[in-house]
């Protein structure tokens, strides 16, 4: 009996806690998915979602598209959460339909009505509820070296002195420190070295899509180095059809090949010690794109804008 009871209680310890983010209103005009994901992160912080099963919802979540519900999904890792899911809908039917694995014929019928059911309840209970007014979003900049560690593009670097807690007073000493920033700058005027456009949360058709809208007619600043990695061969085969690697090299940028590369300093391509990226990945962490690399996450729209701008900038702009 003791040990039935001991197998029970590490099985509840186990089963992941609920949480739902709903998101209403409508998203402004330059807020991508990615921004989104920051600004829940600020929000709930990297240990927010410890233990918990994320469930996104609400109108601006339906508005997004595939692409950017699986970038919201990828970011629920750095919020501590165990994992993160959108309910299906026809967006998602649409975009699986007729790709080489998916089902066909009445097969794809009872699929798509099996999937129907994996949405929680009108009624459903979860751990913990989070609301967030979607206009109340803006793009997003990074400025320490944590995923949550972020600001509006426009803002200003906070000071260390305005947190109560002297853990995080200190941790947020040595992340501007790091990152070379001083507090109460503009984060605006932080010049930018390198630019990297990939990694699986941040480097799909329509993210390449966004980051070229901003880039074409234009060209990268002098002293930049700017990178568009495809997030996978499937996407780079499809963005050569659109003709966007022709934008992006026409501007400036290295089309590359599909690969972690930079996000994780990857085959040796690196940011070089000391060097500012503004990186479209989903970590931040000290010497993640390697050592001494000070790494801003951003959106792809705001990557392209300060590859052009040659510094932190804003894209809609």
């Amino acid at each position: 009996e003791s040990t039935h009871a001991l197998a029970t209680q590490t099985l509840r310890m186990r089963r992941p806690r609920t949480m739902r983010v709903r998101v209403d209103g409508a998203l402004g005009m330059g807020v991508s998915a990615k921004d989104l994901a920051l600004h829940i992160l600020r929000v709930i912080g990297t240990a927010g979602g410890i233990e918990h099963a994320i469930e996104y919802g609400g109108e601006a979540i339906r508005a997004l598209d595939v692409e950017g519900r699986l970038t919201l999904c990828n970011l629920s890792v750095e919020m501590g959460a165990r994992s993160g899911l959108v309910a299906p809908d026809e967006k998602v039917f649409a975009f699986l339909k007729d790709r080489p694995f998916a089902p066909k014929g009445a097969d794809w019928d009872a699929a798509v009505a099996d999937w129907r059911s994996l949405a929680s309840d009108t009624d459903a209970v979860f751990d913990r509820d989070i609301a967030i007014d979607a206009a109340d979003v803006a793009p997003v900049v990074s400025w320490g070296t944590a995923p949550n560690e972020s600001i509006p593009v426009d803002g200003c670097v906070p000071d260390p002195a305005s947190a109560d807690d002297p853990t995080v007073r200190e941790q947020m000493r040595l992340a501007l420190d790091y990152m070379g920033l001083t507090p109460g700058a503009r984060i605006a005027d932080a010049k930018v070295d390198w630019v990297f456009v990939g990694s699986c949360a941040n480097s799909r058709l329509p993210d390449l899509r966004d980051a070229a809208a901003v880039v074409r007619g234009r060209h990268v600043a002098t002293g930049v180095n700017a990178w568009v990695v495809p997030g996978s061969w499937e996407v780079k085969r499809a963005a050569e059809a659109e003709g966007l690697d022709h934008v992006f090299i026409d501007a400036g940028f290295e089309w590359r090949e599909p690969g972690c590369s930079m996000c994780v300093a990857a085959n040796g391509e690196t940011v070089p010690p000391g060097a500012r990226c503004v990186s479209t990945s989903n970590r931040n962490f000290v010497g993640r794109q390697g050592p001494r690399a000070r790494t801003h996450l951003a959106s792809p729209a705001t990557a392209a804008a300060c590859a052009i701008a040659g510094h932190i900038a804003d894209a809609r702009k």
